[in-house]
C-alpha cells in the first residue's frame, strides 16, 4: 500500500503549469457540476475560455471554483493530483487579454464560440502524490512548454 505525500507549492505550480486539460468543479442552482476544460496558467491564475452560455459562463463568475489536474500510473499504483481553488472572474480589459494571449492563448478543443475568458486567481494550491521515491514532474507523459 502506497503512502500519500503532500506536494510543495512549487511542485503544484509546475504540474499545473505543464497541463493541458483539467476538470473544474462548480455549484449551480441545480447542483454540482464537473466540467473538463482546456486551460492556461498565467501569472498566479488559471485562465479558461468558454461560451457565455455554457455552465461555466452562466454560473462560474463570482463563485469559488476548484480545478483539478491529475495523472495515474495504474501498473505501479501511483499518481498525483493538484487542486487550485479560487474565485472566478471575467476578464474584460483589452490590456489583460493581451497579456494572457502573450503568455499563452488557451485554445478550446471543443467546437463553438468561446469568447468569455474566466480567470481563477487561486487562493489555495495543494497537491499529493501516491508512493515514495519518484518525482511526478520528471515523469509527465505530456508537458506544456510556454
Amino acid at each position: 500500500m502506497n503512502e500519500p505525500f503532500d506536494l510543495s507549492l512549487d511542485e503544484c505550480r509546475e504540474l499545473l503549469s505543464s497541463g493541458l486539460v483539467a476538470r473544474v468543479a462548480l455549484c449551480t442552482p441545480v447542483g454540482p457540476h464537473i466540467v473538463p476544460v482546456n486551460y492556461a496558467v498565467v501569472d498566479d491564475c488559471v485562465v479558461i475560455r468558454t461560451s457565455p452560455y455554457s455552465i461555466l459562463g452562466s454560473h462560474a463568475r463570482g463563485t469559488i471554483l476548484a480545478l483539478e489536474l491529475d495523472q495515474f500510473d495504474y501498473d505501479r499504483q501511483r499518481g498525483w493530483s493538484v487542486v487550485a481553488r479560487g474565485r472566478a472572474e471575467a476578464v474584460t480589459s483589452a490590456e489583460e487579454l493581451s497579456h494572457i494571449r502573450g503568455v499563452w492563448e488557451p485554445n478550446a478543443w471543443a467546437a463553438g464560440l468561446r469568447n468569455l475568458y474566466l480567470r481563477v486567481r487561486w487562493t489555495e494550491l495543494t497537491g499529493r502524490r501516491l508512493g515514495p521515491g519518484w518525482n511526478p514532474v520528471d515523469e509527465l507523459p505530456v508537458r506544456r512548454v510556454v
